[in-house]
């Protein structure tokens, strides 16, 4: 390992929100870091609805084609239409009424600044972006990542915690940014759950299921039990909770602790 590449940290501001870098051994340069970091910035000017000039807002107005946009503009409006289709029409890019991929972008551009960091000879590493996480490898030699979820109804709580290697987790709720999920078939927010926390091993695909999830309400468990390598907690509305079958209980209510280990997969679209 060169001087260069040792552990390390970084924050950045982007999308409205703070990521955050936590490298471990073995270390990357440096340069590595500069270019996760950039592919977030490219992300935002990309897909960012709030920007004007962006490639989506231009799509959205009926100024753009998907042929003037950056390829990935396609790439992620396959995606959402089949996630449409897996999720019941739950999951949609359209649920507001316009374009807005947002759900599925954050937790893709996530994930793929993880993979640089792979490709970058990175074994072990967190990225977080406001609360949704893509891990890789351990937090240390035979420590699993520990993730806690912020409890939605009491501020300052855990309502769960996360363990395993090689995993990542998504939240939906209304904790942070308020009634922001859409249900596509009533065009009201949901008000069954007040947050829904999903695991899985990519980012991209995970943090959609969990948006969708949040639209379902409780319709989400039984949904969820059929998707292959993930698991859900729920806090209701009221206040209780709920898991699927594979998330256990960690010996205090409502702390309850799922464990997931998998390799880390090959990098790959959402």
């Amino acid at each position: 390992m060169t001087a260069a590449a040792t552990p390390s940290r970084r924050v950045v501001k982007c999308m409205g929100t703070v990521f955050s870098f936590d490298v471990h051994s073995p270390g990357v340069e440096q340069t590595a870091l500069d270019e996760a970091e950039r592919w977030l910035h490219w992300v935002d000017r990309t897909f960012s609805t709030y920007r004007a000039d962006s490639d989506i807002s231009r799509l959205g107005r009926g100024e753009y084609t998907l042929a003037d946009c950056a390829p990935e503009v396609t790439e992620i409006i396959e995606t959402c239409n089949r996630l449409t289709e897996q999720t019941q029409g739950y999951f949609s890019a359209y649920a507001s009424g316009v374009l807005d991929p947002s759900g599925l972008v954050k937790g893709w551009a996530i994930e793929t600044a993880s993979d640089i960091l792979v490709a970058a000879g990175s074994v072990n590493h967190c990225v977080n972006g406001g609360g949704d996480v893509q891990c890789a490898g351990d937090a240390s030699p035979d420590q699993p990542w520990r993730i806690g979820v912020s409890h939605p109804l009491e501020p300052g709580m855990l309502a769960a915690v996360v363990i395993g290697t090689g995993l990542a987790v998504a939240t939906s709720g209304t904790a942070e940014r308020g009634a922001h999920v859409i249900n596509p078939h009533t065009r009201q927010p949901p008000s069954e759950l007040a947050s829904i926390t999903l695991v899985g091993t990519r980012l991209g695909r995970t943090d959609a299921y969990a948006t969708a999830g949040f639209a379902m309400g409780a319709a989400a468990r039984e949904w969820i039990e059929g998707l292959p390598d993930h698991e859900a907690f729920a806090v209701c509305a009221d206040g209780t909770a709920w898991s699927t079958s594979g998330w256990s209980a960690a010996g205090q209510r409502q702390r309850p602790e799922v464990s997931m280990r998998s390799r880390c997969s090959t990098p790959s679209s959402p």
